[in-house]
């Protein structure tokens, strides 16, 4: 049990500086947090991990290298009582969805950082998950829908490009006619007018990274 003289540990994740210090200076100030220790990837915080074991981890998603997914995988598949709370701008429910799956106990909107973090962590700290309601309904939402194939995704992502049905059959080594029916595959799925629309939904969600 946490007493004052016995601080929540924190490790923090992420590639943007201001964004650390903006946490730092807010668990400076409780009596019942302590920072132990920072790191600026996935590589970094999976070593961090293992150096300090902290009650809890503050996680960014993206970041360059390994990615906060997978270096949320890699910890928990050695430490399987981790406590990790994702920190992200996505509301996504594919990337909350992702993360959780992981085995991530939490996930905070970075734009909700101010009014949320200190409640976060110490719910996770007990032992409970934190997901915000708009979060945990996006996932309710669209749980029972059929996921995208990685090769729809990867069609999806080409259409993001910008480019045409030609060009991503020749970038993919397949034929017009199959980049077609992914197409249309992927406008049922999620329920889109065109080919926009599904790649803003997909951002949206978190399908496709920005």
């Amino acid at each position: 049990m946490t007493t004052p003289s016995t601080p929540i540990r924190l490790l923090l994740v992420d590639d943007h500086p201001l964004l650390r210090e903006g946490v730092i200076s807010v668990v400076e100030r409780q009596s019942d947090m302590q920072l132990v220790a920072e790191a600026e990837d996935g590589e970094q915080a999976v070593e961090q991990f293992r150096r300090v074991q902290p009650d809890v981890t503050l996680m960014d998603l993206q970041m360059p290298g390994m990615g906060g997914v997978e270096a949320i995988r890699t910890i928990v598949g050695e430490f399987p009582q981790a406590r990790i709370i994702v920190l992200t701008t996505y509301k996504g429910d594919v990337q909350a969805l992702r993360a959780l799956k992981a085995g991530a106990s939490g996930y905070l909107l970075k734009s909700m950082l101010r009014k949320d973090l200190l409640e976060a962590v110490r719910q996770v700290h007990a032992g409970r998950r934190w997901i915000p309601p708009e979060i945990a309904t996006e996932i309710a939402t669209h749980v029972a829908e059929d996921a995208l194939s990685t090769r729809e995704v990867e069609v999806l992502g080409q259409v993001a490009g910008g480019r045409s049905n030609k060009v991503i059959a020749a970038r993919m080594g397949i034929s017009e006619e199959t980049v077609k029916t992914h197409m249309k595959s992927i406008l049922a799925k999620l329920d889109a007018n065109d080919r926009t629309h599904a790649v803003t939904i997909a951002l949206k969600r978190g399908i496709l990274d920005v």
